[in-house]
């Protein structure tokens, strides 16, 4: 008499089944459990449809595909409902709290994000202007730390380094949300101890007895805007320094006339470490803009940031504006 190949019960073959299948498949498809998990809670496959922002169909196929991964039957199907089986509610019970400590812990990510701000900004914006009002900031936003590059390359701000930046151009860059600022104007500015021996200034023609401090092609740029449109400064430049605000710190320092912006270095000018030394204000049509990924427009942390600069931008124009109303803009 032949002796039967597996003589075990019907319900262990079928157990046992199951557990191979599950071994080889190692863990069902994530979007099949989540289907499961939100028809489980909710009791619906068109209410679970719902929260997950598809058709009830695809929650069926997902949570059929399930069943055939891992040889459960999870639902009894009805004309007008389902209902879990003993197997499906065990599933439903520690898929529901597995998913409910994974929502706890991206609460606690995006709350940690949010209590830290990283920006990054020109060197001469943040040390000059941005640095000295930050405390006002911390002041009104404590639970924010806020960490602060200063660096002349635009980064990234797609690659998650940063959450937002202050540039200076035109304000188009694509995939970021920008907000003017203020203007990039500039004049020349000195020491008042050097004031009247500088000279006829505003002539490019008539040598001067202090050095020009700061890029060439900004004092080309005044005087372009002066009228002047064939000017050779190849001579007359002091110490050639990394950044404007090194040249504005030298002239203060009296050891020459810096070409820089009557806004960024207003607090100077208002104290009498510098002062004009000629009263015509010229621009490039480019300025200041505060920028972050478009998709961040809504997060906490930029709001505030964003309303907080708002807020001290409007009051640093109208200290300046004067100095605003009077520039006389030259296209690069």
């Amino acid at each position: 008499m032949a002796m039967p190949v597996n003589d075990r019960p019907l319900k262990n073959r079928r157990a046992g089944q199951a557990q191979l299948r599950v071994g080889e498949a190692k863990l069902p498809s994530l979007s099949s459990i989540r289907a499961f998990e939100a028809a489980a809670r909710l009791g619906s496959f068109a209410r679970a449809a719902q929260e997950l922002d598809t058709t009830a169909a695809s929650v069926s196929y997902h949570v059929r595909r399930l069943e055939q991964q891992i040889g459960i039957r999870l639902f009894v199907r009805q004309a007008q409902s389902v209902q879990l089986t003993p197997p499906g509610e065990m599933l439903a019970t520690e898929s529901s709290n597995a998913f409910a400590a994974l929502r706890a812990c991206f609460i606690r990510a995006i709350d940690a994000d949010e209590s830290q701000l990283t920006l990054t900004t020109l060197p001469t914006f943040g040390t000059t202007w941005l640095t000295p009002r930050l405390g006002k900031f911390r002041a009104k936003h404590p639970q924010i730390t806020l960490e602060l590059d200063l660096s002349e390359v635009a980064h990234d701000l797609t690659a998650g380094r940063f959450d937002a930046a202050i540039r200076n151009g035109h304000g188009r860059w694509p995939g970021l949300r920008a907000i003017e600022l203020f203007p990039a104007v500039f004049m020349p500015l000195c020491a008042p101890s050097v004031r009247k021996a500088i000279g006829d200034i505003g002539d490019p023609c008539t040598a001067l007895r202090v050095p020009r401090l700061g890029r060439p092609d900004w004092w080309l740029r005044w005087y372009r805007a002066r009228g002047f449109d064939d000017v050779e400064l190849a001579d007359g430049f002091g110490t050639k320094l990394s950044a404007e605000y090194l040249d504005i710190a030298a002239a203060i320092a009296g050891h020459g006339v810096a070409i820089g912006s009557p806004i960024v270095f207003h607090h100077e000018i208002r104290s009498g470490r510098l002062v004009p030394a000629h009263d015509f204000v010229a621009g490039d049509g480019r300025a200041f803009w505060f920028t972050y990924p478009a998709a961040h427009e809504h997060r906490p942390k930029i709001v505030r940031f964003r309303e907080w600069l708002s807020g001290e931008v409007a009051d640093a124009l109208r200290e300046a504006r004067a100095y605003v109303r009077r520039a006389v803009v030259v296209q690069r």
